[in-house]
């Protein structure tokens, strides 16, 4: 699907590839800023995606595509990268931030969804209906009250009290769940939420164990054998994070010899990359075990919330400069001031660079009407409104500061 294209009021034509089904909130958004819009229902390898974006400024992707500095390097026009998502590890952001462009994600959009799918499966493996389903197609009328429970008065062991995480401790609690939760980081504990010390202390006194951890790297192979051995016998857990963090093989043991009563994930280390493709696994099969794919946040809701989100922020980013929840560059949002030339310089983050850039635009006679500096490890981003238009040899002399990574200039029409 390509949207009918208009000119830019530099005489460009921006253009945006949204892969992986993004909604079409996103789409609508984009195209009526002038954007030239190009859809594709899948997630692309790293040399299709390279192909893909020659002459594309704006990326917009969900978890399957992988952004890899390579896929970067070789995408010289490309200006910023959405992720239609929570996660971002599936974008090489220091290569991003090298080559100055900006990433931004959807870090709160789907919270409910997710939230609420735990809370329904939590509930369906207590009671395991999983398996009264299936003997019920399977024509067997097997009415018991064996294994079954209700979560009230049960103990919610949550790891990972981000924004997920907190939403669930508190929905829990009304339900009359008590919650425990584990989480490296310094977190205020909600309600009547208490903090674990270790996670063993939460794996030994939860009821039902939820991970919501985010992508980091340090987070791969957070639960193995030795925390599902940890668990009280008997209890449920559940897995909508990362693939990555968990071991299917360990969860398969302890779900055969009964330690763990009933799970439900999903998330797993390989993923197909589109709708009806294959897929394996080793909890394939297994009772009272629920898998989906990936769908934790795909509501409509959540997906129409995401979508307008994340293409405003890219929108936002492209005609102001603004980088305000960008996961990679530093945060900032200058107003408008009126002016007639908006100067966004992205370097690396040293001593001086601030006052190079306004001795450059003082001896080119430029006059600054607002600016804003913000810094975030290694980089800097300086918005600049000036007033008066801004010649190449303006530019050329930004350029030659030595910390110079990327300038973007945005005339007042882009500012409205």
């Amino acid at each position: 699907m390509v949207t009918k294209p208009t000119q830019e009021e530099n005489g460009g034509v921006l253009k945006a590839l949204l892969l992986e089904n993004v909604h079409p909130t996103a789409v609508e958004i984009l195209s009526s800023h002038g954007y030239e819009v190009i859809t594709r229902s899948g997630a692309l390898d790293e040399a299709e995606l390279i192909e893909a974006l020659q002459g594309v400024h704006l990326l917009g992707i969900r978890s399957k595509t992988q952004v890899t500095r390579q896929v970067i390097d070789h995408a010289p026009d490309l200006i910023a990268i959405g992720a239609f998502c929570i996660g971002t590890n599936q974008i090489d952001l220091g290569a991003a931030a090298e080559r100055g462009v900006g990433v931004f994600n959807a870090p709160f959009s789907n919270t409910r969804s997710v939230v609420e799918m735990a809370i329904s499966e939590m509930i369906s493996l207590t009671r395991r209906l999983p398996e009264r389903n299936k003997a019920m197609h399977d024509g067997v009328w097997d009415k018991t009250a064996d294994g079954s429970h209700e979560i009230r008065g049960k103990t919610l062991g949550i790891i990972g009290y981000g924004n997920i995480g907190t939403q669930l401790s508190v929905l829990a609690e009304n339900l009359g769940m008590s919650v425990i939760f584990y989480d490296t980081a310094e977190k205020l504990a909600l309600g009547n939420a208490r903090r674990a010390t270790t996670l063993e202390e939460l794996l030994g006194a939860a009821d039902v164990v939820t991970i919501h951890v985010d992508g980091r790297p340090g987070n791969a192979g957070l639960f193995g054998a030795e925390q599902f051995a940890a668990m009280k016998r008997g209890a449920i857990f559940l897995n909508l994070s990362r693939g990555f963090v968990m071991d299917n093989e360990a969860l398969r043991d302890a779900i055969m010899s009964g330690h763990v009563a009933g799970a439900a994930v999903d998330v797993f280390p390989t993923e197909p990359k589109k709708r009806g493709d294959a897929f394996d696994s080793e909890l394939r099969g297994l009772a009272n075990v629920i898998l989906t794919p990936h769908i934790g946040g795909s509501t409509l809701e959540a997906q129409e919330s995401i979508g307008e989100f994340v293409a405003n922020k890219l929108r936002d980013y492209v005609r102001t400069g603004s980088t305000t929840l960008s996961v990679n560059l530093p945060n900032l949002a200058l107003e408008t001031t009126g002016s007639i030339t908006r100067i966004a310089f992205l370097h690396r983050n040293t001593p001086g660079v601030l006052a190079a850039v306004n001795n450059a635009l003082a001896t080119h006679n430029v006059n600054i009407d607002g600016q804003l500096l913000a810094t975030r490890g290694e980089f800097g981003y300086v918005v600049t409104d000036a007033g008066s238009s801004v010649d190449p040899e303006v530019l050329n002399a930004l350029k030659d500061i030595d910390q110079y990574i990327r300038i973007r200039v945005m005339p007042p029409s882009h500012l409205r």
